[in-house]
């Protein structure tokens, strides 16, 4: 899909009657400056105030295909806003497994599906979940733009939000508190320790903070059992 997209812009520059005006509208759609793109290309402010202006003939193939990867990748760092407008289907790369559940179950059938432990089961809300979604820590941490976080809660924010390559577990959950969704649990996949700090903005959220040492394949046979079940 992504490589459709590269496709796409690669043609509309090549064909374009101007392709410095062409190269210009995608680099501002991407809200990427001159030496933004340049730095990425590994070439020089003029190269790119050049081909834009026309000062520079049309660029050969090499050259747009340098300029579309560093358009997708820097877009990628930020998040991927730009390349999930044009392709509303594109997976995240931070996303492990997703899951819907035909009707909620409760929170204590995912833990004992998960052979979880509640780490916090007397202070949360009395909450249904619909579904789960299995992301990988540090890329949510590090790449995911607000933008995106829409496409983690799938169909309902009310849903087991798994995450995995956990060591303490304070930035997952910092990051749970600091955006206004909030799923209906928070589950740590073999994490090295529980941050005191983790559980603590777990009670302020209201939600169920559970560890679980199943691997991610055994967590989704899990999950997909329990799905059957209700």
């Amino acid at each position: 899909m992504v490589e459709e997209f590269k496709k796409k812009i690669a043609g509309e520059i090549a064909i374009s009657p101007d392709p410095g005006k062409t190269i210009r509208k995608w680099r501002e759609e991407f809200g990427l400056s001159q030496h933004q793109l340049a730095d990425a290309m590994q070439v020089s402010h003029s190269v790119i105030s050049d081909y834009e202006s026309g000062r520079r003939k049309s660029p050969g193939v090499g050259v747009v295909k340098k300029m579309v990867e560093a358009f997708i990748e820097l877009d990628i760092q930020n998040g991927s806003p730009v390349v999930s407008k044009y392709n509303p289907d594109y997976k995240l790369d931070c996303i492990l497994a997703m899951g819907e559940f035909p009707s909620g179950a409760s929170v204590e059938q995912v833990v004992e599906a998960l052979g979880g432990r509640n780490m916090n089961p007397d202070r949360v809300l009395a909450k249904k979940v619909y579904g789960y979604t299995i992301v990988d820590s540090v890329k949510v941490i590090l790449s995911l733009g607000s933008q995106d976080y829409l496409k983690i809660y799938g169909w309902n924010i009310e849903r087991a939000l798994i995450f995995t390559n956990v060591h303490f577990g304070r930035s997952p959950m910092i990051a749970v508190r600091a955006h206004p969704l909030s799923p209906a649990m928070v589950v740590y996949q073999q994490p090295e320790k529980v941050d005191p700090l983790a559980v603590k903005l777990a009670r302020l959220e209201g939600i169920s903070l559970v560890t679980s040492d199943l691997s991610v394949e055994e967590m989704v046979e899990k999950l997909n059992s329990l799905k059957e079940r209700l």
